[in-house]
Parts: C-alpha cells; sequence; structure tokens
C-alpha cells in the first residue's frame, strides 16, 4: 500500500526514534531526576529489550498512533519494526562512538528479516552526545539537530519524566522528541504552522512475539489442486526466519494438505535479494525424501514458491539445493532460471 509522501515523512519523524525500555518498566510511573554531576550516555536512555511491544498513541493524525517491536538485536545495533496501521517500517539503529543513528531503513517491511549486519545506508544521526544543551548537528538534507533542553517535566500516560528534549528544525517545521532515562522515546510533537501532531508512549508490553499472519500453500494431488491457508506465526525477537518458515511448512493441519517438506529437508539460506526476488537453498533432502511423481514435484514446488513469493511480495524464486540448480529425474532448472509464483488453481482451506 503506497503512502502519501505527507505520510511517509510524518512516519520517518515519528518513528526512527522509537526505541526500547529497559527489564525496569514497573518503575516507569516514578518521576525520573537527573544529576547534574552524572555524565549520562546514550545508553541510559536506549536499552533494548527482547520480546517487547511499545504502543504510542497519536492526536492530529491517524498514522500518528503506532506500535513498535523488537525484531533483532545484534551487539550495538537493534531492529525495530514499526507498524501504524497502514504500513511498516524496520529500522537498523546503531550504537556507536558517542552516536545514535539510524544506519538502514526499508519501507513498506511485511518480511522478517535480520538485517542488523547490513552496511550503512544514509545514516541519520539521532542523538549525540554529550547529553547536554546545546550539542548539535546537521542532517544530510541541511535540517538541524539539536538537544533544547535535558531536564524537562514531561507527562504521559505512563507517568511524570524529567526528559531530555531533542528539537529537529526544517524550513517550516520543527519536531521535538522526548526520551526519559531507563525508557526511551516517550512523546514526539511534530508543528508546522498552526498543525500539531503528536506520539505518545501509553503502554510497554513484555514477553510479547510479533504474530504474522503469512498464507501458506500445500499439494493435493489426489484432487489435483493447491490448497491455501493462513497460519498466525509467532516471532520471538532473533528468531531465524528460515527456521519458523520450516516448521510452519512441516505442520500440517488438515488431511488434504500434501507434504512440502519431509521430516529431514531443511532450509540453508532464505533471503530476499537486491534484484527483487526471493533465493532459498534446501538441504539435498528436499529431493531424496520427495517420494513423488512429476505432478507432485510440481505441486510441491509450486506450493513453496508461491508461499515465499507473497511473504516477500515479489513474483520470483530462485530455489536451489546444497547451492546448485534444482535437479530432479522429472524437473531441470538451469542457472539462472526461477519458479515463478501463479496462483491459478489454488483455493483457500476453509
Amino acid at each position: 500500500m503506497k503512502k502519501s509522501a505527507l505520510v511517509i515523512c510524518l512516519i520517518l519523524l515519528m518513528v526512527f526514534l522509537s526505541c526500547c525500555a529497559n527489564n525496569n518498566v514497573e518503575n516507569s510511573s516514578q518521576i525520573n531526576s537527573q544529576n547534574s554531576n552524572t555524565i549520562l550516555t546514550i545508553k541510559d536512555y536506549f536499552n533494548y529489550v527482547s520480546n517487547t511491544k511499545y504502543v504510542y498513541e497519536g492526536q492530529g493524525n491517524e498514522y500518528a498512533s503506532y506500535t513498535v517491536f523488537v525484531d533483532y538485536i545484534d551487539n550495538n545495533r537493534v531492529q525495530i519494526r514499526t507498524n501504524n496501521g497502514g504500513t511498516e517500517l524496520v529500522n537498523v539503529l546503531e550504537n556507536k562512538n558517542g552516536v545514535l543513528a539510524v544506519v538502514l531503513s526499508r519501507g513498506e517491511c511485511y518480511y522478517r528479516e535480520n538485517l542488523t549486519g547490513s552496511p550503512i545506508e544514509n545514516e541519520e544521526i539521532l542523538l549525540k552526545e554529550p547529553l547536554v544543551k546545546g550539542t548539535e548537528w546537521t542532517l544530510s538534507d541541511n535540517r538541524k539537530r539539536y538537544i533544547s533542553n535535558v531536564n524537562i517535566d514531561i507527562t504521559t500516560p505512563m507517568g511524570k519524566y524529567k526528559a531530555i528534549e531533542v528539537t529537529t528544525e526544517g524550513n517550516q517545521d520543527k519536531t521535538l522528541d522526548y526520551y526519559a532515562k531507563n525508557i526511551g522515546l516517550i512523546k514526539s510533537v511534530f508543528v508546522s504552522g498552526d498543525n500539531e501532531i503528536s506520539s505518545t508512549l501509553i503502554k510497554i508490553q513484555s514477553n510479547t512475539p510479533l504474530i504474522q499472519n503469512i498464507k501458506f500453500y500445500y499439494p493435493n494431488v489426489f484432487e489435483d489442486k493447491i490448497y491455501f491457508t493462513n497460519k498466525q506465526i509467532s516471532f520471538n525477537t532473533n528468531d531465524i526466519t528460515k527456521i519458523i518458515i520450516e516448521n510452519a511448512f512441516k505442520d500440517l493441519t488438515n488431511e488434504k494438505f500434501g507434504k512440502v517438506l519431509s521430516t529431514n529437508a531443511k532450509i540453508k539460506s532464505l533471503y530476499l535479494n537486491k534484484d527483487n526476488k526471493v533465493y532459498i537453498d534446501f538441504t539435498k533432502e528436499l529431493i531424496s525424501e520427495m517420494n513423488a511423481g512429476s505432478g507432485y514435484e510440481s505441486m510441491i514446488l509450486q506450493s513453496i514458491t508461491n508461499t515465499l513469493g507473497q511473504y516477500y511480495g515479489v513474483d520470483k524464486v530462485y530455489l536451489t539445493v546444497e547451492g546448485s540448480e534444482y535437479s530432479s529425474g522429472h524437473i531441470l532448472m538451469n542457472k539462472g532460471e526461477f519458479f515463478t509464483v501463479n496462483l491459478q488453481n489454488c483455493f483457500e482451506l476453509k
């Protein structure tokens, strides 16, 4: 779903700074004071927690309300997923050398893939030490961002806080972001003329997995049909997507479903490539334990292609076995040849 430039701009302004609370959330309702003799660092404000959902309530725009989930944590990088009800945005944040920055961003990213090891793309500095009033920096689009206050009182449904205020100045607008110690971002306010849009943290939910509805396809050789069903798949922080997908394929929830993967068949690698095609590599058991005629084999491969193609939002899947092109007694794929999503003769199992 494509959004207007205004909505995308709002998401970037409100979400890039979305972050996580620490394990001590039960104390979040207390007033957080700062000792002027204590040197605070970015880590004091950004302590990311696995399997935690952050809920922000918006005012002034339908997309100002959103939720944040932590996809991956890897050393000094964190991948967060933001859903504002209209689209999902994935950002990788890095805390390094006294600078917190967005180092990678993916809009309309409905699939789950670990991007924390990816190279830096269009770095945007969110916060910079020292965390004192007057620290400032210039963004790549020439907007000025600076710490405008370090001890401002902010009241939210989560409690009262002494917060750091960070101001971002545009040509005709500005954004105020407020950070509380041991909590992170508690409020953002976007101001343009007489218009004001705000997002405020209202809830932190611990031990909460990411739930995705994924359409899985299965062959039925006796009816010469491919059936699909929507499965609710749970992802905890740092779960490996290929393993979750593999296990879900093997979970046959209806007698009309034929096997897609045998017991010992495993997914060795799975990712969306820059050419906008899904690449998946299986162990040799995909073929050696398939025990299928040509018709059934074709339906198995189409089921895999349809499932992954739709999950990643593409129409081509490059399927290999042990790193080589797919080759069985019935089907031989040439180097660089892709399987294509085909939803004909596919029926929802209700």
